[in-house]
This record gives C-alpha cells, sequence and structure tokens, in this order.
C-alpha cells in the first residue's frame, strides 16, 4: 500500500482495549453500565437543582453546568466504543475522528475550567462571606460559564484545524478506545513540529493555568479556616468546600496518573486503561460524592422522587 494524505482517508482503526473476543462481552457490559450510571446520576443532579429553589445558588449553578459537562464528556467516546463492540468493528471514519477530538478536548478543558471556576466560588464564600453575595452575582456567574466556553471552544477548535493539515500513511490503528489527540498525531507521516507546539502551549494555558488557580484559592481558604477560632466554625467552612476539593483531586490526579503512566510506559493498552480513570470513572462518580456528602442535595434529591415540597 502507499502514502495517503490525510483528505484520502476513510477510517481510522480503534484497537481498544483488548482484542480477545471472549472479553468484548465483559467490556461491553462494564462499560455500558459505568456510562448509564453516568447518565443517570448527573441528570438527576440537574433535575434536582433546577427543581429546588433553596439550589438556585451559585455554587449549585456551577454544578449543574460541570454535571451537564460530565455526561457530554463522557458520550464523547463511550457510545461509539459500545457500538463498535457490538457490530464487531474497530472502524471510525476520519471526520469522526476529528469530531471526537474536537468535543473530548472541549468537554475535558470545559471541565477544568469549571473546576477553577467552583474553586474561586468557594473562596468569595469563605474567605470575604460579608461580600458573597453582591460578588457572586447572577451576571458574574453566567459570565464566568461563557469565558470558559469560549476559552474551550477556541482551543478545541486549533486542536482539530491542527489535525486536519496532518498527511497519514498506511499504519492508520490507534491504540486507545477513542481517537485520543497524541495517539493521532503520532500516526502521522508529515511534520507534526507546529502540533506538538500547540499541545504544550494548550497544556500550560488550560491545564497548569486553572491548576494554579485552584491552588491559590484552596491556599487562602486554608489560610481563613485555620483563622476562625470554634472547631464547629471550622468544620462547616470546610465542609462547604469538601465535595469539591475532592473532585479536584480525583480529576488531576488520574490526569497526572495517564500523563506520567504514558511517559514511563510504552505500553499502549496501560495508558488506554489508565485514561479511563479521568474519562468515564470520574464523571460517573461526581454526583455521588456531590449527593452523598451534601445534605442540601440530599434532600433536593428526596423531594424530586417524592413530590414533597
Amino acid at each position: 500500500m502507499e502514502p495517503r494524505n490525510g483528505t484520502q482517508i476513510i477510517e481510522f482503526l480503534l484497537l481498544g482495549f483488548s482484542e480477545d473476543p471472549a472479553l468484548q462481552p465483559l467490556i461491553f457490559g462494564l462499560f455500558l453500565s459505568m456510562y448509564l450510571v453516568t447518565v443517570a446520576g448527573n441528570l438527576l443532579i440537574i433535575l434536582a437543582i433546577l427543581s429546588d429553589p433553596h439550589l438556585h445558588t451559585p455554587m449549585y449553578f456551577f454544578l449543574s453546568n460541570l454535571s451537564l459537562v460530565d455526561v457530554c464528556f463522557t458520550s464523547t467516546t463511550v457510545p461509539k466504543m459500545l457500538v463498535n463492540i457490538q457490530t464487531q468493528s474497530k472502524a471510525i471514519t476520519h471526520a469522526g475522528c476529528i469530531t471526537q477530538i474536537y468535543f473530548f478536548i472541549l468537554f475535558g478543558v470545559l471541565d477544568n475550567f469549571l473546576l477553577t471556576v467552583m474553586a474561586y466560588d468557594r473562596f468569595v464564600a469563605i474567605c470575604h462571606p460579608l461580600h458573597y453575595k453582591v460578588t457572586m452575582n447572577p451576571g458574574l456567574c453566567v459570565q464566568l460559564v461563557l469565558v470558559s466556553w469560549v476559552i474551550s471552544v477556541l482551543n478545541s477548535l486549533s486542536h482539530s484545524l491542527m489535525v486536519l493539515r496532518l498527511s497519514f500513511c498506511t499504519h492508520l490503528e490507534i491504540p486507545h478506545f477513542f481517537c485520543e489527540l497524541k495517539k493521532v498525531v503520532l500516526l502521522a507521516c508529515s511534520d507534526t513540529f507546529p502540533n506538538d507546539m500547540v499541545m504544550y502551549f494548550s497544556a500550560g494555558l488550560v491545564f497548569c493555568g486553572p491548576l494554579a488557580g485552584i491552588l491559590y484559592s484552596y491556599s487562602k481558604i486554608i489560610s481563613s479556616i485555620r483563622a476562625i477560632s470554634s472547631a464547629q466554625g471550622k468544620y462547616k467552612a470546610f465542609s462547604t468546600c469538601a465535595s469539591h476539593l475532592s473532585v479536584v483531586f480525583l480529576f488531576y490526579c488520574t490526569c497526572l496518573g495517564v500523563y506520567f503512566s504514558s511517559s514511563a510506559t510504552h505500553n499502549s493498552h496501560s495508558t488506554a486503561t489508565a485514561s479511563v480513570m479521568y474519562s468515564v470513572v470520574t464523571p460517573m462518580l461526581n454526583p455521588f460524592i456531590y449527593s452523598l456528602r451534601n445534605k442540601d442535595m440530599m434532600g433536593a434529591l428526596k423531594r424530586l422522587f417524592t413530590g414533597k415540597p
């Protein structure tokens, strides 16, 4: 076979986790279960927040947006993988692959920015409680979410357009369960230096930047909590951000785990398995973390199911 230009490519092949036919039903059942739990859990969070006037606050406004993004984030990759397993096909079209890259980066980065916005919300609530209602007004909350969307869309668009300029050769097998940007770029037989530069710059902008913002917010939050005299006051202040801190820890630890595992090993299947943690498991666990540790959310969910005010 002769090398083919990127514009002539019909499809890529997603190798997934295992080529053993005996494992395919197990993988299908596991991921279908996780996907259904993710969608149901996050949609319940959104419905509970929309239906309960007590939860019409900045913190829950950001949480409802995070839940919506988590559903979209998981829906970008898992349904296609389930269809491929069911049809016993590994193929994804060139257009489908670029589309998957676009939306995966979009919702992944948006998740990142929303966690940062939520950290800022907790910072204002704990460090400047008297100014909270004035500072975190509805207009600012909407602006913060819109800015997060705009930056995420532009960042994702830049990566997708950079991939479109690449030419690919005959080896079009992606050792992953979705079109992961770095894996696709490695398959190119044209110059990928501009793509690498965009990836490094983007990592600094949309990963390190928000992480620095979260760390700064929590450093101020911890200082404010330490200044509270009563143990009950400290516990109450910490409990308001415990759920968010748990989600931040889970998200960033799994992302960093994937990065270091891919750097330390050349086993592509291990990297794909590690990627499941932040792309599937974390969005699935978020509703449990925010509901089980939150009395207001538990009450809203109970009222949603019983129909009682």
